[in-house]
């Protein structure tokens, strides 16, 4: 297949990635890392208001070719075209959001559910801030730890499953989800929810945000943010485009410039 349409090894390339490419936890594993720490998440193009296509060549195009980011249908749709490709059985599913934990969101985030030896493990590598960096087995109340962050899954008799993370006082929900395998349709559908609809966090602010073994990045309109190490280092910005563009450049490759 030509490298302008979709190409798995231009893709390992984009990511860093030069491990394994069998069917088994370790490339699962190992690709799921290589892309949380070296494709960021952002919602540039959202932000300007431009079109989110989100087939196959499409996505390839942005973010391989152009060595862009994206959103979790973005970031997640091209993760599930690159399992499926290497072999992998993959499911596609919507999440629903919640700050407070009793309040959900519409079904506006896109995870992927993946079966291998007999297991099922949650993938996800579009969430941003505080998302997983690694798969998480989907074995109820068991802790798994990723770098800094530890996440467990439960299950719940209304909502599903549910994705919780560990802060000082706990844990904390961050979705929840079903598995109800969902169709191209529905992330259209939702897509055009969470890029257009006047209240989407999305279209009011920049945000760009990639984890490291260290800790975080995470740039917005008027804040940079670095997490390393537990030291959290904040600095205003000026709202100048020129500082902007040159924090994007620095810290995740990317250039308004070009953008």
């Amino acid at each position: 297949m030509s490298n302008d349409t979709f190409n798995i090894q231009a893709y390992l390339e984009r990511i860093n990635y030069e491990g394994k490419t069998d069917v088994s936890y370790e490339t699962l594993y190992g690709i799921h890392l290589a892309h949380t720490f070296n494709v960021p998440f952002e919602n540039l193009d959202v932000y300007l208001r431009r079109p989110i296509p989100l087939d196959k060549e499409s996505l390839f195009k942005k973010i391989v070719l152009n060595k862009r980011g994206g959103y979790c249908f973005e970031m997640n749709g091209l993760f599930s075209f690159v399992l499926q490709d290497l072999g992998f059985k993959v499911s596609n599913l919507l999440a629903r959001g919640t700050r407070d934990g009793i309040t959900y969101s519409p079904k506006t985030h896109q995870v992927l559910m993946v079966e291998l030896d007999g297991k099922r493990y949650l993938a996800d590598v579009g969430y941003g801030n505080d998302g997983i960096e690694a798969p998480v087995l989907m074995e109820p109340n068991l802790e798994q730890k990723h770098f800094h962050n530890t996440y467990r899954i439960l299950e719940d008799p209304k909502v599903g499953y549910i994705l919780q993370r560990k802060v000082d006082d706990g844990f904390r929900i961050m979705y929840a989800f079903t598995l109800e395998e969902c169709s191209p349709m529905d992330y259209v559908m939702s897509n055009h929810y969470t890029a257009t609809y006047p209240e989407s966090l999305f279209i009011k602010i920049r945000l760009c945000t990639m984890p490291s073994k260290e800790g975080r990045i995470t740039l917005t309109d008027g804040n940079l943010k670095v997490i390393k190490d537990g030291t959290i280092t904040e600095t205003k910005l000026s709202g100048d485009e020129k500082e902007f563009n040159e924090l994007l450049k620095k810290y995740f490759k990317l250039d308004m410039e070009t953008v």
